[in-house]
């Protein structure tokens, strides 16, 4: 089975741009849950644009879905992965002024680095999720500093379908196949995740490595119009048809 793991950030991003207790993330994963979601992603920002530490504490006291944590590689985060211990961490590049995440982890560039972050929270317990590109290096070096997981970038791949340059996402949709490939066969367990939406989702979820996928922004938008029951219900519908 395909797994789906529901991004709840921007449940919080809402909430916080009138600075009222609503929308209510814990009420949001609760929701997720009951439409079949098999596990919950929360981004806890330096900058705490969104989720924040509060949100971090209810879904650890309250949740029953496994909780992925996704955070830079930062001492102050490392810090909080520690204390909670959630189901998994998701290791994110982070740059303040971006609107959205950019790009994959430079795990090949910054391996000593990664490593020496990583192993503590492997050793609490902690499932440790790369998000990175598809290169062959960024997956081979992902493999030597002992992750669990690998979640493959699918931001390009999305934008350009949205744009219409066809020959160049059919190549994107190839690179990430060959990606996933490479990275089961190193056995690392294999997500993808960012800008998926129902148009898009079914070729992602057709590669027989990818174990989960990960989608929040689009979930919460169309939920404005069919709530976020019903909208998780078909991304699930649509991820189990390409599968099949």
């Amino acid at each position: 089975m395909l797994r789906l793991g529901v991004n709840i950030d921007h449940v919080a991003t809402i909430r916080n741009a009138r600075g009222t207790p609503w929308p209510d993330p814990m009420r949001a994963a609760r929701i997720a849950e009951k439409a079949g979601a098999d596990g919950i992603t929360a981004h806890l920002r330096e900058d705490r644009r969104h989720i924040s530490d509060a949100d971090i504490d209810a879904l650890m006291a309250g949740l029953d879905l496994p909780l992925n944590f996704e955070m830079a590689a930062t001492p102050e985060m490392q810090q909080i992965a520690l204390r909670h211990r959630p189901h998994a961490v998701c290791i994110v590049p982070e740059k303040r002024e971006e609107r959205t995440t950019e790009g994959g982890l430079d795990v090949a560039g910054n391996e000593a680095m990664l490593a020496e972050f990583i192993a503590p929270l492997r050793d609490a317990g902690c499932r440790v999720s790369l998000f990175i590109g598809h290169e062959p290096d960024q997956i081979r070096a992902s493999a030597r500093i002992g992750a669990a997981v690998v979640e493959l970038h699918t931001g390009a791949y999305c934008d350009l379908d949205t744009e219409g340059r066809h020959a160049e996402r059919d190549a994107e949709l190839e690179a990430l196949r060959k990606g996933a490939e490479l990275a089961d066969s190193l056995g690392l367990e294999v997500h993808a995740g960012h800008g998926l939406t129902y148009d898009t989702v079914a070729p992602i979820a057709a590669i027989p490595q990818i174990k989960e996928l990960n989608i929040g922004h689009f979930l919460i938008a169309e939920s404005v119009f069919t709530g976020l029951d019903g909208a998780i219900r078909e991304m699930h519908r649509r991820m189990a048809a390409a599968r099949a």
